[in-house]
């Protein structure tokens, strides 16, 4: 066990040095205030304060961790040994020239999406905002390289001392946005969409609705065995998340009460993990959630206990709270959809901290780091694949978990870039 030495504790404090050593590291942590129980501990130690009492591994604070509330923070990025780093600090004696505790903290409390900043037109916190993507550290886990530096220098100093470090892992994500390109989506919007079609000429469209409404060819959504047997062939888990809210401007899938659709969601949770994708109109509304999660209830005969926010569209800090309220208790929507990197600057999941409220919650947050969106103005796989090896490379040294967004309409063989994702896939659960 570590134990940590401070003039106080506080939530924040008690929040982040669990994530870090917890869960990243892999060591037990506890805390005093009492200098005789720091003094008489045998096993490894640290202070962390405004001043060192002594001769023992000291890290100097900043005064975001025993702070309240949201205020604006003046951030200033240097690099240090090759990374950058945030949050400094000016004593000699400290192991690390800036607040690794306080930096960390920032980064995975969202605390820069609380404060003001332009939004997209879809009103999401965007990766521009970030002073990750400013900086030009998005594509670093930035929080476990801190994590490694902090335990660099437990090493030099406790030379006994144990950890149980994270192995790395990847989990395959597909947001289900439409189920079924043309099946049991009710005569109106089936009538609708081949009007579209032949209004705009696309008469290929027009043959393929034709058959397979006439039952003579396969839907060409339903791609889902070919991406489950896919992933088969990797060691990567694999979950579905599927949209149960009211069709509307946003909302374009099956209707829930359609059997097809239900009898899908059903089918698949045989084979793998499934969760709710949060409509917009949940991630606003608390009655319509409620609405969602007992029809996704009905359908799996199961407790909701992972959700996807439809466009990773987060509102800080209701969304969550809501979905704390409802017991869900993971959460994948902490990333960016059309920017690849690490939205909370970590690839391990984290449990969602309240800066309004000063608690750490119940709620898991999956941070994905890959995202199908983010490959749109990409024409090559192995371009793409490239791309995308940089920050696997990244997850894989700091034993991290890789979780990757994907949708199963990439698939769709009568797309011509289904060859394109086909590749991307394969490279995907080969990691």
């Amino acid at each position: 066990m570590l134990l940590i030495y401070t003039q106080k504790t506080s939530p924040r404090l008690r929040y982040i040095a669990k994530q870090l050593f917890e869960r990243i590291l892999g060591i037990s942590v506890d805390f005093t205030t009492k200098i005789e129980s720091f003094v008489a501990h045998n096993g490894p130690k640290l202070s962390y304060g405004k001043q060192p009492l002594g001769k023992e591994l000291f890290f100097q604070s900043v005064s975001l961790l025993f702070e309240k509330g949201i205020s604006e923070e003046v951030v200033t990025v240097r690099e240090w040994e090759g990374i950058p780093c945030f949050f400094n600090v000016p004593h000699a004696e400290s192991a690390l020239p800036f607040d690794v505790f306080a930096a960390s903290f920032y980064l995975l409390s969202r605390y820069e999406e609380y404060l003001p900043q332009v939004k997209d037109n879809l009103v999401r916190f965007m990766a521009s905002s970030s002073i990750a993507y400013e900086h030009q550290f998005l594509q670093l886990p930035i929080v476990d390289i801190w994590a490694l530096k902090i335990k660099e220098k437990l090493q030099e100093r406790f030379e006994d001392i144990q950890f149980s470090p994270n192995e790395f892992s990847t989990q395959i994500v597909c947001e289900v946005s439409e189920a079924l390109a043309y099946r049991k989506k009710g005569w109106f919007r089936s009538i609708e969409s081949f009007g579209n079609d032949l209004l705009n000429l696309r008469f290929k469209r027009t043959f393929i609705q034709c058959k397979v409404v006439l039952g003579l060819q396969k839907d060409p959504y339903h791609t889902y065995n070919y991406i489950i047997n896919k992933t088969k062939t990797g060691k990567a888990d694999l979950s579905f998340f599927f949209g149960l809210g009211d069709y509307s401007l946003h909302e374009k899938s099956n209707y829930h009460h359609s059997q097809t659709y239900q009898r899908l969601i059903k089918s698949i949770g045989d084979y793998c993990k499934v969760g709710m994708r949060l409509s917009f109109d949940a991630q606003k509304n608390l009655i319509a959630l409620k609405n969602e999660k007992k029809r996704f209830e009905k359908i799996t005969h199961r407790s909701l206990n992972q959700t996807f926010c439809q466009y990773s569209k987060i509102n800080l800090p209701t969304t969550y709270r809501d979905l704390i309220e409802q017991e869900v208790t993971f959460d994948y929507s902490m990333g960016y959809q059309d920017n690849s990197g690490f939205r909370a600057g970590t690839c391990t999941p984290f449990l969602f901290y309240d800066l309004e409220y000063e608690i750490q919650t119940p709620l898991m947050l999956m941070p994905y780091c890959l995202s199908e969106k983010a490959f749109i103005k990409i024409t090559s796989p192995e371009k793409a694949i490239q791309q995308a090896s940089v920050l696997v490379d990244q997850v894989k040294k700091v034993n991290g978990k890789l979780i990757i967004h994907i949708n199963n309409q990439l698939f769709d063989t009568t797309q011509q870039r289904s060859r394109f994702w086909k590749q991307v896939f394969d490279y995907f659960v080969s990691i």
